[in-house]
């Protein structure tokens, strides 16, 4: 539930900026309540937690918050309690990727839950597509390539299944995704010649909807930013009331781990990289008719 997860960052953004004003760690934070420090940190962190209202009344009162803060604290705490009694009553509290979190890297299930928050993504990719836009057989050829041989066949369509799922914000029409590529994204061939031309009739297809915009970066581009930013996605969110939203993050994804990066300053870079790449890039029409091209090379 995007609702959910978004008012949970919302409301931990706040609670943290509350309590770094009143001068508190999570650990002095932790004790007040008699919990742990790494709840306070869930708790911040947009995850749920046990945390009552009266504990949450209790930590304002720790963190000497004034009356319109903890207002408005409380206001954003209701907000999140009541979307979590609608998504039980639903079945989906838990986020999606929850019966997966064996299937991926630890830190993967927090991009999850960024990503099912915001209502806008951009992301530059150098080597493949970006999994929001996976077919399933170019996920399967990928989860084969990163698992090795001894994954087993269920294991693989799981980790398909939860892309599947993943795929569900692209009906959303409140969410935007930008998605730029390297021409080497076109010609890199995790699967076979079937697979990678099913794969790029299938961008320039979501490429018509009018909440998805992809573009190719082509290899005759000179001296662009996308040589020396490499892969990054810049994840930005709704507001959810005239005080309160969550600054955009940027993830960079590693081999075995990834870096979340949120001061303002480094996320202004990466905007003006978005805004160079821009420049060099293909509009959406050339890139159709780019990848439709390719796609007829890998089928002939």
């Amino acid at each position: 539930m995007a609702g959910l997860a978004a008012s949970r960052i919302a409301f931990g953004s706040y609670i943290r900026e509350i309590r770094v004003t009143g001068q508190k760690t999570p650990l002095a934070a932790g004790l007040r309540i008699e919990t742990s420090r790494q709840t306070i940190m869930r708790l911040e962190n947009g995850l749920p937690t046990k945390v009552s209202t009266v504990e949450l009344e209790r930590l304002l009162d720790f963190y000497a918050a004034i009356s319109e803060t903890r207002e408005e604290a409380l206001r954003l705490w209701r907000e999140v309690r009541s979307e979590e009694k609608v998504a039980q009553q639903q079945g989906d509290s838990r986020g999606f990727w929850q019966p997966y979190t064996d299937q991926v890297f630890s830190h993967f299930p927090r991009y999850l839950r960024l990503e099912s928050a915001a209502n806008q993504v951009t992301t530059h990719q150098l080597v493949l597509v970006h999994g929001l836009l996976q077919t399933p057989d170019y996920r399967r050829a990928v989860v084969r390539i990163d698992g090795g041989p001894g994954l087993s066949a269920v294991d693989v369509e799981r980790r398909v299944e939860l892309a599947l799922r993943r795929q569900s914000r692209l009906n959303d029409p409140g969410f935007r995704l930008n998605f730029l590529m390297s021409e080497a994204v076109l010609r890199h061939q995790p699967g076979e010649p079937e697979v990678m031309a099913a794969q790029l009739r299938w961008l320039a297809e979501m490429g018509r909807k009018d909440n998805i915009s992809i573009r190719v970066i082509p290899f005759g581009a000179k001296g662009h930013r996308g040589l020396t930013i490499q892969s990054f996605t810049l994840l930005q969110f709704p507001r959810l009331s005239t005080n309160v939203t969550e600054s955009p993050v940027v993830y960079i994804e590693g081999a075995i781990g990834g870096l979340y990066h949120g001061r303002a300053d480094v996320v202004q870079g990466y905007r003006e990289g978005v805004a160079a790449l821009e420049a060099v890039a293909l509009d959406e029409d050339d890139t159709a008719d780019v990848l439709l091209k390719i796609a007829k090379e890998y089928a002939a």
